[in-house]
């Protein structure tokens, strides 16, 4: 098995692990422990003389982990860091959300849940899909309330299509109402009895008692296994590589470097999918809190504002591949391709905040580490989305690129990316973090 392909299987891996952003984190966060990071409270006085590998997780779903140069540690004496080397990636990714009081019957007969959507999805693509769910609930502990992660891994539920002899439009376009067309069946009534039916099943998994689950934050995933695919097995297809291909990049980017001259950050945001707009989002106090303290520790040699003037943030999102049945629908000179290298994104109006100096920072970056780049713009009569980078930035004013890699079909259940950029997007961020 040459490098990319093992790479590609170990995110793959990764990915399977993280059906939600709570479990991302947490496996990301057993990445960190097992390569010695201790990890912060918030709510705790930090003392960052003892170590130089930290971590801190908000909310169970957003995380931030630092690392000293050896000599910020106290022990040995040197220049103080130049700033911070920050790289930004999200944990979530557009999914059905299940309501409070879910359950509902249909004809005394089938149940089916109550779902929401989470961000914006290609509704279609969930049709006709085993399903799970997974998340976290809140329960009733000794010591107050305690939250716990849940995955009910087995197949468990459907989205099922209307036949074509129902509608002979399906194929002609059809616009789906998440209320009506896209609620999961379940199961049937079992003798008509429906309520807390979803509880009792998740409690039953966990080991506790229905009565002391009081909360829940949990969302469907397609049971797809992630794949490598192709004649040249050159593409990956897998649910959630919307954002989840970034962060695994950026991870093990960050755990295979040692800083020198900076201090290096790696922060997983929940909730961009909806805006960053959470107290765990990217649009929170989070990032800029936790710079604060790491300024104000021991020999940090600075205060955070001169240290943020010498920082640099990658904020790392996934990019759109020229589409090979729809080519006209990309940009006519920023044309990024599948397997083409790193993605540096551009958008006049600022939803992404590369300019001419921190593009050409990441394409020196990228020649360092020895992989291509490609460059991505909207086209000029698409309106794009945003991501983590301006959002940040409005916090922590730090120079700043956007970047990702190419893939097809972002926000379906299952997205299709190149196999070779996962190990390009490694070697950037191991040189990123390296400096």
């Amino acid at each position: 098995m040459d490098e990319y392909r093992e790479c590609a299987e170990e995110m793959l891996t990764f990915i399977e692990k993280s059906p939600s952003a709570f479990h991302a984190v947490a496996n990301v966060a057993e990445l960190l422990k097992a390569q010695g990071f201790c990890e912060l409270k918030e709510t705790e006085e930090w003392d960052l003389s003892r170590g130089e590998r930290f971590f801190v997780v908000r909310n169970d779903s957003s995380l931030i982990a630092f690392c000293l140069p050896a000599r910020q540690s106290g022990g040995e004496a040197g220049r103080a860091p130049k700033g911070f080397h920050i790289a930004a990636s999200h944990s979530d990714s557009p999914a059905f959300k299940v309501k409070e009081a879910p359950e509902m019957a249909v004809e005394e007969r089938y149940l089916k849940l109550n779902t929401e959507k989470y961000g914006g999805m290609i509704l279609s693509s969930w049709l006709d899909r085993a399903l799970s769910m997974a998340g976290r609930v809140a329960l009733r502990g000794e010591n107050g309330i305690e939250t716990r992660l849940v995955n009910v891994d087995s197949d468990l539920m459907v989205i099922p299509n209307l036949a074509i002899h129902m509608n002979r439009d399906i194929n002609k376009g059809v616009e789906y109402d998440p209320q009506t067309d896209m609620l999961p069946l379940y199961g049937d009534c079992g003798g008509g009895r429906t309520k807390n039916v979803l509880k009792e099943r998740i409690a039953g998994q966990l080991g506790v008692s229905a009565e002391d689950i009081l909360g829940q934050d949990l969302f469907l995933y397609v049971r797809e296994k992630g794949r490598v695919l192709g004649g040249n097995g050159e593409f990956v297809l897998s649910p959630r590589l919307d954002d989840l291909q970034c962060v695994f990049a950026s991870v093990k980017g960050f755990l295979s470097s040692e800083p020198k001259e900076y201090i290096n950050v790696c922060a997983v945001f929940d909730n961009e999918e909806v805006g960053s707009g959470t107290r765990q989002g990217a649009d929170s106090t989070f990032l800029e809190e936790v710079l604060r303290r790491i300024a104000e520790g021991p020999k940090s040699g600075a205060g955070l504002s001169s240290m943020l003037a010498g920082s640099f943030l990658l904020s790392a999102d996934n990019a759109h591949g020229v589409h090979p049945n729809h080519p006209e629908k990309a940009d006519p000179t920023n044309r990024p391709y599948l397997n083409g290298g790193i993605v540096i994104k551009y958008h006049g109006n600022q939803k992404y905040t590369t300019d001419a100096l921190s593009g050409a920072r990441v394409k020196a970056l990228c020649e360092q580490a020895g992989v291509p780049w490609q460059t991505y713009a909207n086209r000029s009569d698409i309106a794009g989305g945003s991501t983590l980078g301006n959002i940040s930035a409005a916090h922590v004013s730090v120079e700043s690129a956007d970047i990702g890699l190419a893939q097809l079909a972002m926000h379906s259940a299952v997205e299709t990316a190149g196999g070779k950029d996962i190990l390009y997007a490694v070697k950037l961020f191991r040189a990123f973090f390296g400096e």
